[in-house]
């Protein structure tokens, strides 16, 4: 999908006063009483119970069940032969739709679902089972073809439904809590080699901090959301009806309680030591903001040769030939919106959105409302990309095609242990949330930021769940034990939109747009002679451009 260009919009509005008592209202209804609680459906891939029989009992009175939880079968694969890995991502993508669908069935019913959880195993959980058991089935034997059939796959076919704890006043809301429960497979949350030590809190502040105000030196921010002063003031007076008492847009979040006043945030971020023989140098590329609106709900890394991949809409720059079916000769011969022709890389990430009550094009369409993301895409005020060194080595060149996805786009049920969403204010970056949006003061604006993966494992430019390939530095800045420091990429984006409740990222519709579900995608196309640039200027401690 290609929006035509246009003014970009970054609106910002004083909030009403008017706006003010409807969110107060609306959090009252939601946080309130005798359980008649507003329901946010979705599916997730996360961490549920295993080899039970089917439940349908409601195990909390009072809670209302708000999404499906799913084991990840992909994070639960990490070795898949090559021979094997297009048919299995074909399958793994359509099991994601299954889960999509089982949302839908979900959210039709769920009045009728609080009055008769039974209804649940017989109209959603087991058919969803039977189709994941089908699906896993076709997994299992494409990888047998050419190697050894993994054991126990068929245990991660169950579901089960869950509830919202932010919904409910509790914050946070820890993944795998709720309720329904139908043969869950064990959780699947789905470390995907990514928490072996070098998990998210760790490497990613490293180098960052040069010219970003109080730093991108982001992912710290595990003790947000504490502030439960969220819900003041949706909608700015932007005529808004996304649903406020039943969750965002229309039941389908985020609530209120995702969103917390930065004012409220105690600084929380952590630079690493320089040590001797660090690389401090810094290499930057310009590839604009999608002032041009190149979308698409494609994902070419986890999800090629399949439209709607992402069940998202995504933000592109650099490379425009990006889509599911783009091979890396297509980007290699893509044409780039990067100011230094010699960078083709792609640069993605789900879009944000206003819920203003405004249609996009895409309001019909796959990605956009058919997968429950509505709104007025938000065209970012400002994108940086940066690539920063090792705080005690020197760098070596990526591979070119090298494939880096950072965060979890089903961090809401899968749990944060992939989970590198980082949301800050203008003005305050030295405060970083990860599980909360932002509430910024008047003046300040959103920022995203996402510090990738810094660490590649000298051999690979993928990996069968897209992330063992490469890994965090562990607290100590060094790589894990048979990989290699390389330049790390910083993607800060900034929004100029209203303060408070009122956006939301794009997600699986599952996933209730979650901050903590937000991500980062990147796939290296520099071409060599600007690479060996990059990683002398990084090493030579020199800032590049």
């Amino acid at each position: 999908m290609r929006r035509t260009a246009r003014t970009p919009r970054t609106s910002r509005k004083k909030r009403s006063s008017l706006a003010n008592r409807a969110i107060a209202a609306s959090a009252a209804l939601i946080l309130g009483g005798g359980g008649l609680v507003a329901v946010n459906v979705y599916a997730s891939a996360g961490e549920g119970p295993s080899g039970s029989p089917p439940t349908t009992r409601a195990q909390n009175t009072g809670r209302q069940m708000s999404t499906i939880d799913c084991p990840d079968a992909g994070n639960e694969l990490p070795d898949v032969p090559e021979q094997a890995r297009p048919e299995v991502d074909r399958e793994l993508a359509a099991m994601d739709t299954q889960i999509t669908d089982a949302y839908r069935q979900f959210a039709d019913r769920k009045e009728q679902i609080s009055r008769d959880p039974g209804l649940a195993e017989n109209a959603v959980l087991g058919p969803l089972r039977n189709k994941r058991t089908a699906s896993l089935d076709r997994i299992g034997i494409a990888i047998g073809r050419v190697g050894e059939r993994p054991a126990g796959i068929e245990g991660l076919a169950g579901c089960s439904l869950r509830a919202d704890d932010s919904a409910s006043g509790n914050p946070g809301g820890d993944a795998g809590d709720g309720g329904n429960s139908s043969n869950g497979g064990d959780g699947g949350s789905g470390d995907g080699g990514q928490d072996d030590g070098q998990g998210q809190d760790q490497g990613q502040n490293q180098g960052q901090g040069d010219d970003q105000g109080q730093g991108d030196n982001q992912g710290q921010g595990d003790n947000q959301g504490q502030g439960d002063d969220q819900g003041q003031g949706d909608d700015e007076g932007n005529g808004q009806d996304p649903g406020q008492g039943q969750g965002g847009q229309g039941g389908n979040g985020p609530e209120p309680s995702d969103f917390v006043d930065i004012q409220s945030v105690q600084p929380n971020v952590q630079r690493p030591r320089q040590r001797r023989g660090a690389s401090r140098g810094t290499f930057t590329t310009d590839c604009g903001r999608n002032e041009n609106g190149k979308f698409n709900p494609d994902n070419v890394i986890v999800a090629p040769g399949v439209s709607n991949g992402a069940h998202h809409m995504h933000d592109y720059i650099g490379n425009q030939a990006n889509d599911a079916f783009a091979s890396d000769d297509d980007l290699a011969n893509g044409a780039t919106t990067c100011r230094n022709q010699g960078d083709r890389s792609t640069y993605y990430w789900p879009v944000l959105r206003l819920q203003n009550g405004q249609d996009e094009a895409d309001v019909n369409a796959d990605g956009g409302g058919k997968d429950q993301n509505v709104g007025e895409i938000q065209t970012p005020s400002q994108v940086t990309l940066k690539f920063v060194g090792s705080p005690v080595s020197r760098v070596t060149a990526m591979p070119r095609f090298l494939r880096i996805i950072t965060g979890d786009a089903k961090a809401f049920t899968n749990g944060d242990a992939n989970a590198n969403a980082s949301w800050s204010c203008t003005g305050f970056e030295d405060r970083q949330l990860k599980d909360k949006y932002p509430i910024c003061p008047e003046g300040s604006q959103v920022v995203r930021t996402f510090a990738f993966q810094n660490c590649w494992d000298g051999q690979n430019t993928d990996s069968a769940n897209h992330r063992t390939h490469v890994a965090f530095a562990q607290p100590n800045g060094r790589c894990p034990n048979g990989f290699r420091a390389v330049p790390q990429l910083v993607q800060r984006i900034v929004y100029d939109v209203p303060p408070g409740p009122g956006f939301a990222v794009d997600s699986f519709p599952e996933q209730l747009h979650k901050p903590i579900t937000d991500h980062g995608d990147f796939i290296n196309v520099f071409d060599q002679r600007l690479m060996k640039k990059m990683v002398r200027c990084i090493n030579d401690g020199r800032r590049c451009r």
